[in-house]
């Protein structure tokens, strides 16, 4: 005879939760603690059943799904990119993710990734820095200031030592925002510029962080000096780049999963047989990153769900040492989980069913 079971609860991490989270452990311990979390994925690459993500697209804007699973966990984010959001006081990208148990497919987290989303995206700039920037990196120019470019600006300061940045947005107010944010921050020097050159002159990294759902021009060849690194990171969907395509042909280009890249990065403007390596084959040592202190690297990042995967293994880690989330009762618990009806029949009135 069956008897009733309790249904596994599914852990909910708000963004409230998260943002404690983040503030229990410090900001640069929780950006370190992701970027290992997504090395290590990374090292794990062929382990991944993988896949571009599914898009959706409007006038105004996308939303995604991204799926991927190794042999034990299932994750997907769901996310959009609406540049006109912020116009009537909504963010301009939104996320929530799962990670589920492949096994049974029970979800084990619900989680924010709105605040997670801009924490992992930093996080992945720094990896991919570490393996292609020159490594005594002191300067970088932030292009693009609003929601995501604190966390970038303080990824790059805690976790490569980036002690001045030049910043640089068409909107002046965004560039204040960013400088009272970060304003005592120990150790880094902000400075705001008057336009994109001047910005990037003698810049080891360069960092590109905009919103426009738009083919635009945020860096052009005579910009580029030898030995720069460029962290693209604005140009994520078809029609929505920030780069020229010539300063993708005089750098040495690296993405996360070309599949996805070509047909979303900067990358789109090439032609498909543009050599480019992926990521992990650098951090796994199967290919070189830079290989000289003059040579230009690329990173044309679009955000891959392989980082989702990892910062939701990080968040669900980080919540249970801290003892944060909800229990959420997502899954109905029944006593024969052939009869689904019972649900319904055991707390509705006869009528009503009849009806």
């Amino acid at each position: 005879m069956n008897t009733a079971h309790t249904a596994l609860p599914t852990l909910f991490l708000s963004a409230h939760d998260v943002a404690t989270l983040v503030h229990r452990l410090g900001l640069p311990a929780a950006l370190d603690r992701m970027a290992g979390t997504i090395h290590a994925d990374y090292l794990r690459w062929q382990a991944f059943d993988k896949c571009a993500r599914v898009a959706s697209h409007s006038a105004d804007g996308v939303i995604e799904l991204m799926p991927i699973a190794d042999g034990s966990t299932y994750a997907f984010k769901y996310v959009n990119g609406h540049p006109k959001n912020t116009q009537s006081g909504l963010p301009t990208v939104m996320a929530f993710g799962v990670l589920a148990d492949v096994a049974t497919g029970v979800p084990e987290l619900l989680s924010e990734l709105t605040l997670t989303t801009a924490l992992r995206t930093a996080a992945m700039s720094v990896v991919a820095a570490r393996a292609l920037a020159r490594p005594n990196s002191r300067r970088m120019a932030l292009i693009g200031n609003g929601a995501q470019s604190e966390f970038q600006a303080l990824a790059f300061h805690h976790l490569m030592g980036i002690s001045e940045i030049r910043l640089y947005d068409t909107d002046a107010a965004a560039t204040r925002k960013l400088m009272a944010n970060l304003a005592g921050q120990p150790g880094l020097r902000l400075v705001p510029c008057d336009s994109i050159a001047q910005a990037v002159r003698g810049a080891d990294i360069v960092t590109t962080v905009t919103a426009d759902k738009t083919n635009a021009t945020i860096l052009s060849p005579g910009m580029i000096e030898p030995g720069m690194h460029i962290n693209g990171v604005g140009g994520d969907c078809p029609g929505k780049t920030e780069l020229h395509p010539d300063v993708l042909r005089q750098a040495s280009v690296f993405v996360e999963y070309e599949p996805q890249t070509r047909i979303e990065g900067d990358l789109q403007h090439l032609p498909a047989d543009f050599p480019v390596t992926e990521l992990w084959q650098v951090l796994a040592g199967e290919t070189a990153g830079r290989t000289s202190a003059a040579q230009v690297t690329l990173f044309d990042s679009v955000g891959f769900a392989l980082e989702d995967y990892s910062a939701l293994r990080f968040l669900r880690e980080a919540a249970r040492e801290l003892g944060l989330g909800q229990a959420l009762p997502l899954i109905p618990a029944l006593a024969n989980p052939k009869d689904l009806f019972a649900l319904l029949r055991a707390g509705a009135p006869a009528l009503a069913l009849a009806a």
